[in-house]
């Protein structure tokens, strides 16, 4: 592979803002801290079949729920695909990669090796109170793993392993790694055109709402997975490639705030069917190749896209009088969303264990269940902004191994 500064796959695009986009930064630090009220949800959602569940459940939070995997995971990926384009370009496509490798599968390694087993161990304390091995004795059978091709990328298999919330970082390191030989190949000259073209096609109302096509095609042929909070593992590739394309030329951006009003109204008529599509399809809508669920998937599909498009498009408004870029973070305001931008990866990788200890305490509590569900998230937060403030951040060794620089 080239070295970065004798790779030049991708040549500058269109003018368009240096500057850091900060409703990108908003978008990211929303669905990272929000995942610890989602995952808390779950502990009373009627259908999902979570680590620890409350005595009493409910199907409130399905649709609750749905209001978020429709767009919060699609929005990751994307915004991971953006941040890649300038990535490539200022490092060249090998140090793309070595990067993506110290960024994601340090931390992903490490967090396997120490937290990741903990809510499965305490899902089999939680269905059976008589369980008594011990967590040291329990992570012997959790690492009892083979190599398997069958489900790429989760290619470690154990009959306890499980990659658990990580399976995010699985996915996007596997599409970086995929990505960068891909940007090493392209011709500059070809990608040019294809940029271009791509981005004068969009100068037309609605052509920015094509990308959901693919989408509906992946959902309605290979299903959606649960497990990957309801999209398919291809559909969250394309959400990635779709964002590197996006960040190449600021034709596709101005067309997103064109067209993010017709795409919020059209992700919201869109949702409100797929929900009653999958509800009423019968059988297990998710993977079934009946009418009614493959028309239930691609709603879907098509709801998320618009959902996207609306939500880039609508946030990226400057005030008026404000620059382009979006005004410069400073005073309190500033320093409190760049401290919460450093943690995000930390946070994320160490909220779903602490979310399910604390769970496995709480809904033991003889109190309604609200009562329960602030407590996990209150507690939840604590917790972890005490592990990262006492255990990471200080500590350049702790950093490195959780994702951040230096």
């Amino acid at each position: 592979m080239a070295a970065p500064q004798e790779s030049a796959p991708l040549p500058d695009a269109a003018p368009r803002r240096a500057a850091r986009r900060p409703e990108l930064d908003v978008i990211r630090l929303v669905v990272v801290y929000g995942l610890v009220f989602f995952h808390a949800a779950l502990v009373f959602d009627t259908r999902d079949d979570y680590y620890v569940k409350n005595a009493t459940t409910t199907e409130a939070t399905t649709w609750l729920a749905g209001l978020c995997v429709v767009w919060a995971m699609p929005a990751l990926f994307l915004i991971a695909g953006l941040g890649s384009w300038h990535s490539i370009r200022h490092r060249g496509p090998g140090g793309f990669a070595r990067e993506r490798l110290l960024r994601l599968g340090v931390p992903l390694l490490v967090a396997t090796l120490t937290i990741l087993p903990l809510p499965p161990w305490l899902r089999l304390k939680a269905a059976d109170p008589g369980y008594a091995e011990s967590y040291p004795r329990f992570l012997l059978r959790f690492f009892d793993v083979h190599l398997s091709l069958s489900d790429v990328p989760f290619v470690v298999r154990g009959e306890y392993f499980e990659s658990g919330h990580l399976w995010f970082v699985v996915l996007l390191l596997a599409f970086s790694v995929l990505l960068a030989p891909l940007a090493a190949w392209l011709p500059a000259g070809r990608a040019a055109r294809i940029r271009d073209a791509a981005a004068g096609a969009a100068a037309r109302r609605g052509v920015v709402l094509l990308p959901a096509v693919p989408l509906a095609v992946v959902g309605a042929v290979l299903g959606m997975e649960e497990a990957f909070a309801g999209w398919s593992r291809w559909a969250y590739l394309l959400f990635f490639l779709y964002g590197f394309a996006l960040a190449a030329d600021d034709r596709f951006r101005a067309a997103m705030r064109r067209d993010a009003v017709p795409a919020a109204v059209a992700g919201v008529v869109l949702f409100a069917a797929a929900g009653v599509a999958l509800d009423t399809a019968g059988g297990e809508p998710f993977t079934d190749m009946t009418v009614p669920a493959a028309v239930a998937r691609v709603l879907f599909a098509l709801a998320g896209w618009c959902w996207l498009v609306a939500i880039l498009g609508l946030l990226d408004r400057p005030a008026p009088g404000t620059p382009a870029a979006g005004p410069a973070p400073d005073g309190r305001r500033g320093r409190v969303r760049a401290y919460l931008a450093v943690a995000a990866l930390p946070m994320y990788v160490l909220h779903q264990p602490i979310v399910v200890a604390t769970a496995y305490v709480v809904v033991r509590w003889q109190v309604p269940a609200p009562v329960k569900y602030l407590a996990i998230v209150a507690s939840s937060f604590v917790i972890m902004f005490a592990v990262y403030e006492l255990a990471v951040r200080r500590f350049r060794p702790a950093r490195l191994l959780f994702g951040n620089r230096g």
